[in-house]
């Protein structure tokens, strides 16, 4: 016996013990990375995890996030049946109910709705995870609305959008085949902390890396020969001075852009406005490393260029600091080249394995006729071009104001209302609602808002495809079983449909026979994934970078457009066809509102809002944290771990103040997600960028002030 319970007490997998290891993935942040879990599991209870050694991947990696997944999934507040509110929206008051009441109110109120208004008068909204989106967005369309819209209207689309409108399609860096790697926001030991590892490996190897950060980080010391700091939002003016530099002093591939490049000449004409006489006033950045970070892309044979989808997009001139970015591989010859940046494709949500699917084909197979504008379309007409969706960030408005039609209800699935600048607005417009529904795994503030709660299963609870770079494939099976009366988010979708009798028969045939047809075109079925516990190796043939360059890419011309003929063919848009720049912050008062809030940075320990109620992973951080500048802290007589208010015109938050090197003066730094610090509500829904709609998390006119304790 005391063997036995040393063997139960090391968590040791044998009969004896009863455990057994199965192979699963963590899914707990962007579905880009899904890293391989061994889950150590006894009568279906999961005991911990570990990386999974035998992942193409992740290669038996996993962060701390990775590793909280036994706290995450057995957190207190997981939801474990459906729940009615039976109190007044937000107070959280609710009482069990079973899933066949649930899914009866849920179909009846939403096709009374939907009788009466329209089908436009339904709002499908997804937040986090991702895995289930092509469903929802297909239950929308077979719904009759294309009101559908996620979390991706403030997080990662609009570099996508970037991308389409210069080149017409997603382009991806070739790290493992440069010479030289410009990481544009760049911080991989803070998240994706696979490329951390890819990064490093290279740098042993001798590739040179220019990383532009406005901070310091452990990724402009432990990888950085030159390190650029621009101020916070000026990234698209430091890029055209690049740019300039590089053709004034003709460290340009001509031979490329007269080939495959439209609109070089109205670009290089742009550009010359920003150079050596104002770029240092424009973004802080001296011209001395602009011209170093030219002479390295000048010796370079191959340079790829990482331009990150949050913290770029997330200002009033975002998408064209993006564009602006981009314009560095057109304008050097590196855009389809090895090494350079290679034409992708998303595989599978999100995933980009190297093969295509049916994905895109079937999620909007059912898409209805285009009549009334979805929401955000009129105000984000190029985010509707580009994406056939509404923009969340134009969600409440529309709600409250009630133009240019009625939203009577909202289909959430994982909903957070803090995602929002100004999130208040929301919390007022789900108010106004007939019907809330919202699915999630835990009993979250905007939960308490819902009318009809749904408890979902987490990845290590349900099956799903997977698919990875180099052309991985892995249909995973259930690791443990599920919390309390929990359903797969798909599940939920198909029994909704079968009940509204949608007319979807696709839709109501469930995951595996979808997921089927995604795969029909590699030969592929889920029958024959299950048959292995790891992953795969699809039989493929791998893109071939030069490909676009003979067949010319899918933009108008066929060419990289520096000037999008997508732009430039709707000038009723008012946008510019030029990756032109503009000043990032709002026009607050600057004397009363001195500093620049920065806002949906990552740590290490968190993602959003989803592990801050994890106990250990918040020990790491347990408050809200403002970092500030040595310089702000002296003037202001802050020391580390004072109590600061930071405060906009929208309200004020009580947080920490940690004084660092690592920030510029007249920046405040902070990590988001705390509900009792909550940052996005000082933000102005007004403030966003008018191409993408995304918010300006990342440059908000603040004011901040030492606490005087009582």
């Amino acid at each position: 016996m005391d063997d036995l319970n040393a063997l139960l007490k090391a968590k040791i997998p044998c009969p004896q013990t009863g455990i057994e290891v199965k192979h699963t993935v963590c899914a707990i942040c962007s579905p880009a990375y899904n890293c391989g879990i061994d889950a150590y599991v006894k009568d279906g209870k999961l005991l911990k995890v570990e990386g999974m050694d035998s992942h193409p991947r992740s290669k038996g990696g996993l962060c701390t996030k990775g590793l909280a997944n036994r706290e995450f999934v057995y957190r207190s507040d997981r939801i474990l049946t459906p729940l009615k509110r039976v109190g007044e929206r937000g107070e959280g008051k609710f009482c069990p109910i079973t899933w066949e009441e649930a899914y009866t109110e849920i179909a009846q109120k939403l096709l009374a709705i939907r009788a009466q208004d329209g089908p436009d008068a339904v709002a499908f909204f997804g937040g986090y995870n991702k895995w289930y989106r092509p469903w929802l967005r297909r239950f929308a369309h077979s719904f009759g609305t294309y009101n559908y819209g996620t979390e991706s209207s403030t997080c990662m689309t609009a570099g996508w959008m970037a991308w389409k409108v210069a080149a017409g399609q997603l382009a991806r860096p070739d790290m493992a085949h440069c010479d030289l790697y410009l990481g544009w926001a760049f911080n991989p030991y803070y998240s994706g902390y696979l490329n951390a590892q890819a990064a490093e490996k290279r740098k042993a190897e001798g590739v040179k890396f220019i990383v532009v950060d406005p901070r310091i980080t452990p990724t402009t010391e432990k990888l950085a020969d030159l390190h650029l700091r621009p101020r916070p939002g000026t990234d698209g003016a430091l890029a055209l001075c690049i740019g300039n530099t590089l053709i004034q002093r003709g460290w340009i591939d001509r031979e490329f852009i007269q080939q495959h490049v439209h609109g070089f000449a109205e670009y290089a004409e742009y550009a010359k406005d920003f150079n050596e006489t104002n770029v240092e006033a424009l973004t802080g950045v001296p011209y001395s490393q602009v011209l170093q970070a030219c002479e390295m892309i000048r010796d370079s044979k191959a340079m790829a260029i990482q331009e990150n989808s949050a913290p770029i997009p997330h200002h009033k001139n975002g998408l064209q600091n993006y564009r602006a970015i981009m314009a560095l591989s057109a304008l050097t010859g590196n855009f389809d080249r090895v090494g350079g940046q290679v034409p992708a494709h998303h595989s599978f949500t999100h995933q980009i394995a190297g093969f295509e699917t049916r994905e895109e084909e079937w999620q909007d197979a059912t898409a209805p006729a285009h009549q009334k504008p979805a929401v955000g379309e009129e105000r984000f007409p190029l985010w509707f071009h580009t994406e056939r969706e509404m923009q969340v960030v134009d969600l409440a408005r529309q709600i409250n104001e009630g133009t240019p039609y009625p939203v009577k209800a909202i289909f959430g699935m994982g909903v957070n209302f803090r995602m929002l600048p100004q999130d208040g607005e929301l919390v007022k417009a789900i108010k106004k609602l007939d019907f809330f529904v919202n699915t999630d795994l835990f009993l979250t503030d905007t939960c308490k808002l819902a009318d009809i709660v749904l408890p979902v299963c987490s990845s290590l609870e349900r099956g799903e495809l997977e698919t990875y770079p180099g052309g991985w494939a892995w249909f995973t099976k259930p690791a443990i079983k599920r919390v309390g009366e929990s359903r797969s988010d798909v599940e939920i979708i198909r029994d909704l449909a079968q009940r509204m009798e949608l007319g979807d028969r696709e839709l109501e045939a469930g995951y595996e026979a979808n997921v089927d047809f995604m795969l029909s075109n590699l030969g592929l079925t889920v029958a024959e994934l299950k048959q292995s516990e790891v992953p795969v190796k699809v039989d493929f043939t791998p893109y071939q970078p030069g490909t676009r360059r003979r067949e010319g890419l899918p933009t108008a011309t066929g060419k990289f457009e520096l000037y999008s003929e997508m732009i430039a063919s709707h000038p009723q848009w008012g946008l510019d066809p030029l990756p032109t720049y503009c000043p990032p912050l709002d026009d607050a008062d600057e004397k009363e509102y001195p500093y620049a809030l920065c806002s949906g940075g990552r740590l290490p320990n968190a993602l959003h809002s989803r592990l801050h109620k994890v106990p250990w992973l918040r020990s790491l951080r347990p408050d809200p944290t403002a970092e500030i500048s040595l310089e702000d802290a002296q003037a202001l007589e802050i020391s580390d771990g004072d109590g600061i208010e930071l405060y906009t015109a929208r309200g004020s938050i009580s947080v920490k103040a940690h004084p660092s090197r690592r920030v510029q003066p007249g920046v405040v730094f902070f990590y988001h997600g705390y509900s009792q610090a909550d940052v996005n509500a000082l933000m102005s829904d007004q403030h966003v960028d008018p191409y993408s709609g995304f918010p300006a998390y990342n440059a908000t006119r603040c004011g901040m002030r030492k606490k005087v304790e009582q």
